[in-house]
C-alpha cells in the first residue's frame, strides 16, 4: 500500500494533527538558528535588548547607529578585526587531516578485524570501545607533559595526533560493522580471479561500502570540527580553531563589547555544516542503512 493511499485512509483530523505537529517541530528546530542568523545583522543593544524583543525584529538601535535596519559590522569585526579567517583555515587543516588519517587507518583496521577469524580481534575492539568511552579531557591531559617536553605544544599537528587517537576507536567500530555486512564471497571471488588481498579490498570491497566510508568520514569530520576540549588545551592563541576562537570572543565581552563578533562567528561556523549534510544526505542515509543490514 502506497503512502498516498495510507494518507487518504486516515481521518482528516489525524492528517491535520500530523501536519501541525511536523510544522511545529520544524519551526521549533529551525528557530534558534534562524534567530541567530537574523540577529547577526543587528547591533548588540537590539539583539540583546532588555526593553523589548521587537527591537531585534525592527532594528531600532541598528538604524540609529548605522542608518539601516541591518549591518555587517559583526562579520567585519569577527573576520577582519579579530582575524576569524585564521581560525577557519586552521579548522580546515585539522578537520581534513583528522578525517583522512582516521578513514585510512579505520578502513584498513576495520577490514582486517572483520575478516580475521582470531579471537584477539574481539578484544582489540573491546579495548577500542573502552578507550572511546573515556572523557576526552582525561585523554588530553595525558598528552600535555610529553608535548611540553618535546616543545611541540601549541601547533596544529599536536591536536591532529590527539584527535585521531580519540576518533580512531569510533571509526574502527563503524567500519568494522560495515565490513561485516559485506559477504566474504566477494573477497574470495576477486582473489580467485587473480586479485591479491589488497587489490580485492581496493577494487571490490571499497566501492561496495563507499556509503559507509562517507558516513563514517562525516562523523569524523564533525568530531574534529566541533571539538573544544582538545583544541583549546593543545593549541596556542595564534593557532586556534573556530570553536575555541568563538569562546575567546565571548570571554572578552565585558572588555571589548564584541558579543556580536561571536554571534557572526557562530553563524559562519554553522552554515558549512548545513551545506555538508545537505550535500551528503543520500550517502549518509544509505550508509547508515547498509550498516544496519547484515549479509
Amino acid at each position: 500500500m502506497s503512502e498516498a493511499t495510507q494518507s487518504q485512509r486516515r481521518p482528516l483530523a489525524l492528517n491535520l494533527l500530523i501536519t501541525a505537529f511536523i510544522v511545529f517541530w520544524l519551526v521549533l528546530a529551525a528557530f534558534p538558528f534562524v534567530w541567530t542568523v537574523w540577529g547577526s545583522f543587528k547591533v548588540e543593544p537590539d539583539f540583546f535588548s532588555r526593553e523589548s524583543w521587537w527591537n531585534a525584529i525592527f532594528g531600532t538601535y541598528t538604524k540609529a547607529q548605522t542608518g539601516s535596519a541591518f549591518t555587517g559590522e559583526g562579520y567585519y569585526g569577527a573576520w577582519v578585526t579579530r582575524e576569524f579567517w585564521r581560525a577557519v583555515g586552521n579548522t580546515a587543516i585539522v578537520t581534513l587531516s583528522v578525517t583522512v588519517i582516521s578513514l585510512t587507518l579505520g578502513t584498513l583496521g576495520g577490514y582486517a578485524l572483520a575478516r580475521s577469524g582470531q579471537r584477539y580481534a574481539f578484544w582489540i575492539l573491546i579495548a577500542a570501545l573502552v578507550f572511546r568511552a573515556m572523557p576526552h579531557i582525561t585523554l588530553v591531559s595525558g598528552y600535555l607533559l610529553p608535548f611540553f617536553q618535546l616543545n611541540i605544544w601549541g601547533v596544529l599537528p599536536t591536536s591532529i595526533i590527539v584527535l585521531v587517537a580519540i576518533n580512531q576507536p569510533f571509526t574502527l567500530w563503524m567500519l568494522h560493522s560495515f565490513f561485516l555486512s559485506i559477504p566474504k564471497d566477494l573477497d574470495e571471488s576477486a582473489m580467485v580471479d587473480g586479485c591479491s588481498r589488497f587489490e580485492a579490498f581496493r577494487r571490490v570491497i571499497i566501492p561496495v561500502m563507499w556509503p559507509g566510508v562517507v558516513t563514517t568520514g562525516l562523523f569524523s569530520f564533525l568530531l574534529a570540527y566541533n571539538d573544544f576540549a582538545t583544541t583549546s588545551m593543545l593549541l596556542s592563541a595564534d593557532n586556534q580553531t573556530m570553536v575555541p576562537k568563538i569562546s575567546s570572543f565571548l570571554g572578552s565581552v565585558q572588555e571589548a563589547g564584541n558579543v556580536m563578533y561571536a554571534v557572526a562567528a557562530v553563524v559562519s561556523a554553522t552554515v558549512p555544516l548545513f551545506i555538508l549534510v545537505l550535500f551528503f544526505q543520500r550517502q549518509i542515509v544509505s550508509g547508515l542503512t547498509a550498516g544496519a543490514v547484515k549479509g
